[in-house]
Formats: C-alpha cells, sequence, structure tokens
C-alpha cells in the first residue's frame, strides 16, 4: 500500500491514517480499513468447528455453503475449493451434522467475510435429517410413497385450490404462468404460514377446506425456496398423512430442484418450482389448439382419402361383367336350382314308395299276428266277470259267470262245470301238453 505523508499542518491523506487513529478530520479510507481487518483475522489460525449444513451450492466446481451451529441460530458462511473437495467426502449435503478445519478468510475488495475450509468429516446426521430419513423410510414402508396409489390429475382443471403464503412470490408464480397457459384457468386460494410454527396447523386446515369443496379438481401446495430448516414443516408426519388421505389429487410444489421434504414423496405429483406446478396442472391452450388443427387435417385427409378408395372400388366392382350383365348369372343359377329341384323331387318320391311298402309289410305282420286274427279262425276267448281269462276249465267251476268273445262280438254263458273227457281224448290233450313242453 502506497502511503502518503502530509506536511505540516496539512491534513493527512485517508491512507496514511490507522483506523484507530480515525477522526471525523482525519477518516481513515476503506482500503486501510479492509486490509487491517485482513491482517488481524489472518492472525487466527485454522479453527476445528462443529455444525449442521443448511445449504450448499457449486459452482464452478466450488463449494459456497454454511454451517449452523447444533444449539443456537448462529451461522457462518463456509468456501471450499476445488483443491480441497478432492480430500472431503463426497456425499456431504444439506442436513449432515460435520465438524470443519477454518480459516478465517475476508475479502478486502468485497469487504464479504467468511471461512475458507481445509479439511471436513461427518460427524453423523443432524438430528432433524437423521428423524426425517426414519420418518421417510417407515412412510414407504407402509406404502404411503407407492406410485400405484396416486391419482391422476384432471387433463383440464375447472377450478384449482391453491395452499401458499399471501402476497409471496409463489403465489404470483402459479397464477402468472397458468393464466398464460389457459386464461380461463380459476384458483380458488387459501392463505396460510409457509415456514414456522403456524406452518402445519394451518396447511392442514387449508387442505381440509379444499379437499371438501366439491368443486375444486386438483390443490397445489406451493412455497419458494429456502433454507432447508424453513421447509421442514412440509416434512411433518401430520401433514404427509393427511396429502395421503386426500380424495382430492395434491401437487407438492416446495422449495427448489434440489429441495426435497417428505410431502414431495407422498403427493400425486411432484413439481420442481412453483412455476413447474402451473405449466403440469393446466394445459397450453396453444399446444392445444394446435393439436386440434392437426388432429382435424389429419383425420379431413383420411375420410377423403376413404372415400376416393371406396369410389374406386364401387367402380371396379361396376367394371366387372357379372353386374354390368347380370342375367346370364341368373339364368345358369336356375338352372341349377330347376335339376336340384328335380332330383329332391325323384329322391323323396323313391323314399316315400319304399316307406310304403314297409309300412305295408309292418301292418301285414301285426294282422298276422293279432289276436283278432285268431277269433276269425273260430276260436273264443271265455272272461270271468272279474276279468279273467279262463286258461283251465277249474278256472270256471258251475254256475260261473262268462263271457265269450268271438270274431264278431261278445255273449254271455253260464258255466256248467268241467266236462269229463274220455280216455282217448285226455290222452290225447296229455300228449298234446308233453309235446308243448
Amino acid at each position: 500500500m502506497t502511503v502518503f505523508h502530509a506536511a505540516a499542518g496539512e491534513t493527512p491523506p485517508a491512507d496514511a491514517v490507522s483506523p484507530r487513529d480515525s477522526t471525523a478530520e482525519a477518516p481513515t479510507s476503506i482500503a486501510r480499513l479492509n486490509a487491517t481487518i485482513r491482517d488481524f483475522v489472518a492472525q487466527w489460525g485454522t479453527v476445528w468447528v462443529e455444525g449442521e449444513i443448511t445449504s450448499w451450492n457449486l459452482r464452478a466446481g466450488n463449494v459456497f455453503a454454511r454451517l449452523k451451529d447444533t444449539r443456537s441460530d448462529a451461522q457462518i458462511s463456509i468456501r471450499i475449493w476445488s483443491s480441497v473437495r478432492a480430500r472431503i467426502p463426497a456425499d456431504l449435503a444439506v442436513g449432515d451434522h460435520v465438524v470443519a478445519a477454518v480459516k478465517a478468510d475476508y475479502f478486502v475488495k468485497a469487504g464479504d467475510f467468511s471461512f475458507a475450509v481445509s479439511a471436513m468429516k461427518h460427524v453423523g446426521l443432524g438430528d432433524q435429517l437423521e428423524r426425517l430419513e426414519r420418518l421417510r423410510a417407515q412412510l414407504r414402508q407402509e406404502g404411503l410413497f407407492d406410485p400405484a396409489r396416486k391419482k391422476p390429475l384432471p387433463f383440464l382443471p375447472h377450478l384449482i385450490g391453491l395452499i401458499t403464503g399471501e402476497n409471496s412470490d409463489a403465489e404470483k408464480d402459479v397464477h402468472r404462468n397458468a393464466e398464460l397457459r389457459w386464461p380461463q384457468v380459476q384458483f380458488r386460494t387459501v392463505h396460510a404460514a409457509v415456514q414456522g410454527d403456524r406452518c402445519v396447523p394451518e396447511t392442514l386446515a387449508a387442505l381440509k377446506r379444499l379437499d371438501a369443496d366439491p368443486d375444486v379438481d386438483v390443490i397445489i401446495i406451493a412455497r419458494g425456496g429456502g433454507d432447508p430448516q424453513t421447509l421442514l414443516g412440509f416434512s411433518d408426519e401430520r401433514l404427509v398423512r393427511a396429502v395421503a388421505a386426500a380424495t382430492t389429487p395434491v401437487v407438492s410444489a416446495i422449495g427448489h430442484e434440489n429441495d426435497h421434504p417428505l410431502l414431495d414423496d407422498v403427493a400425486d405429483l411432484r413439481a420442481s418450482t412453483p412455476t413447474d406446478a402451473a405449466k403440469r396442472v393446466v394445459p397450453d391452450v396453444g399446444e392445444q389448439r394446435a393439436l386440434v388443427a392437426q388432429l382435424r387435417a389429419r383425420a379431413t385427409t383420411r375420410v377423403s382419402q376413404r372415400v376416393a378408395h371406396d369410389i374406386a372400388q364401387l367402380e371396379q366392382l361396376r367394371s366387372r361383367p357379372v353386374l354390368r350383365d347380370p342375367d346370364p348369372l341368373i339364368e345358369r343359377r336356375a338352372q341349377e336350382v330347376w335339376l336340384l329341384s328335380a332330383r329332391s323331387r325323384d329322391t323323396l318320391g323313391r323314399t316315400i314308395d319304399t316307406a310304403s311298402r314297409r309300412t305295408a309289410e309292418l301292418r301285414a305282420s301285426l294282422r298276422a299276428l293279432s289276436p283278432a286274427a285268431t277269433l276269425a279262425r273260430g276260436y273264443a276267448i271265455a272272461h270271468r266277470d272279474d276279468g279273467r281269462i279262463v286258461r283251465d276249465a277249474a278256472d270256471a267251476p258251475a254256475g260261473t259267470g262268462l263271457t265269450v268273445t268271438v270274431d264278431r262280438g261278445s255273449l254271455r254263458a253260464v258255466s256248467e262245470g268241467e266236462i269229463e273227457e274220455s280216455a282217448e281224448a285226455a290222452s290225447a290233450s296229455a300228449g298234446g301238453a308233453d309235446a308243448r313242453r
């Protein structure tokens, strides 16, 4: 640093005045002040600190992050140069509980104060992150993250329920992007605290109100980015289970792309930002009009092609000889029908003749076996009054009434008992019986 010495009685240049010697009449320069601060903090050397990573941003190979005290809200800014990143764990992330070797680093030009990290290692997951990971594992085991249980979003919601902070950038982003995509879209917005102790109860009340509204087709829960601690309300178990039980599809639009509260896992759709939520919930009217025009053009082309094809088919059919002069075909078919009819009549006549002859033969056989034929030859059948046929003379003792049936009619008779036969007749009768045996 160039130092100018003032002549006697003159005000010394600002660079020549030490900060501890500065006065209103002889102020020091900002460069001299920053250089003094730099030289002072450079004497501190390396210090080991314990804390929780609350932000982690990678830029051009270097990391710009913040560490928070584990017992208070005190925080420091840290810088990890690319040469140091190769020596520390590669899985460091927001929420990790770490110890780090830091050295105070004051940038004279910008007046920024931060700490350069020369070493860092895990102490274990931060208490909050550890609890969240246990809850995440429990909810996953219960199936609350299963894609099969997630409800599909309507193609064009008539009314969108929005839960967000009052006058927040998230609310403006959702409204602006949704209305740009579909000007007629309507919202029913319920404001709620999006961080702090009021976040969970107010969000639960807003969710219950919108879920009970039959006009609401989809619900968006939106909040802008922030420190992971400010997003803890959206990993609360009560809110997560309420979203899982909602009958209306729920879209989670919390923070930025790298923010990942439990609400993202259980919601029916996870949007990376509030703007992304508006784009994914509402279709683009320009795209839909172009799609309709494209479909109309395709339908017109297909119908025209089909009509032209059918006309060509009809012309081809009309040009065929059978359609140009169908009479020969009809006459040929008529001749075939006549021949088939004649053949059918002939076959049917022969079948009837054969059946008639067979019927006559059966009639003759039946007539020969009929009892009437026997009666016609002079035989008679004697019945007792009780209907029994007399087969033995002993069955009709003297005085028994009989009905005698002959070939033509029947007559009444009274038995006078069995007639005794002569010896020759009895012998002949016995011989006949033996022959029958």
